[in-house]
């Protein structure tokens, strides 16, 4: 499976009554893949996994798999407590996902070995290609990754969440020195395309992209910039739209998330509000939002 372009991470919208809406999620995703998305990452972070109990899981997987229509592959995030894990790995094979992105188990920290074990019970249990996440207490060793890499043939790649790019390019080397399979590493910072310059020198070219949830034309713009060489563009979009994203989303813990969801309300779909610990963005950060989008915007229309 190969995975290539933008990737799309949706949100999981919620009506006034905070129940999961399946009809503005399925409008979401389908608009997302006609805007060029080279796959779809629903139920993860931007999607509020931790937030979804299994019956609502299995429905936002539905959806998704179901708005995609097998125009792009549609990976679905499991994680959490092991056998939490396992039964959502199993219900994202269910629905027809075509592969998972298994996050950390939150609060259990353990050893390489530890997590070599929880790695594959959750990838036996679905049966389904795996992106490792790297991130929080999933803290990954270069011989833990290549040991999974050489021998669980359903792990297909990498996503780093940490930032360390000197244990990211210890595990680079070591996969590709111990195995001969065709891994894929990402780039799965938060406003993952702030870094991606610096994840391209490792040759780290895959990123997920939570802005191309509200502003597909922004993350096509920079991606097109990007790796077309067009370095003054990139660096305006970079300066004048990414950076002071960066900025409001580090003012409030969870705004990573949150942010996020108020830009898809600010593009017109009712995604709804987002469920605790999370909070929405006050009046003030909404305004700024809104600033910082409309600069963006005209950036990538010029």
């Amino acid at each position: 499976m190969r995975l290539d372009g933008v990737l799309f991470f949706p949100v999981t919208p919620f009506g006034p009554d905070g129940s999961l809406a399946e009809p503005i999620l399925a409008r979401h995703v389908a608009q997302g893949v006609a805007a060029g998305a080279g796959g779809v990452f629903t139920a993860c972070g931007t999607g509020e996994f931790s937030a979804l109990d299994l019956a609502e899981y299995t429905r936002v997987v539905s959806t998704a798999v179901a708005a995609t229509a097998g125009r792009v592959p549609v990976f679905a995030g499991a994680g959490g407590p092991l056998p939490t894990a396992r039964s959502f790995a199993r219900a994202a094979a269910e629905r027809g996902a075509d592969g998972l992105l298994l996050m950390p188990p939150y609060l259990a920290t353990g050893p390489a070995n530890g997590l070599i074990q929880y790695v594959r019970e959750v990838t036996e249990a679905g049966g389904l290609p795996v992106i490792i996440y790297q991130r929080g207490t999933a803290r990954f060793t270069p011989e833990s990754v290549a040991t999974l890499a050489r021998d669980v043939p359903n792990i297909i790649g990498f996503k780093d969440g940490l930032g360390d790019f000197d244990l990211l390019q210890r595990i680079i080397l070591t996969v590709r020195r111990k195995t001969q399979n065709n891994f894929t590493f990402f780039n799965g910072l938060p406003t993952a395309e702030l870094t991606v310059p610096a994840y391209r020198g490792l040759g780290v070219t895959l990123y997920s992209s939570a802005v191309f949830a509200f502003a597909p034309e922004i993350s096509l713009a920079f991606y097109k910039a990007i790796t077309g060489g067009d370095e003054v563009r990139a660096q305006h979009l970079l300066t004048d739209f990414y950076l002071p994203l960066v900025e409001l989303r580090d003012r409030v813990p969870g705004y990573a998330v949150s942010l996020i969801k108020a830009g898809v309300r600010l593009r017109g779909l009712n995604a709804g509000s987002v469920r605790p610990p999370l909070v929405d963005p006050t009046p003030d950060h909404l305004e700024t939002l809104t600033q910082i989008l409309n600069s963006g915007l005209q950036i990538a229309h010029t």
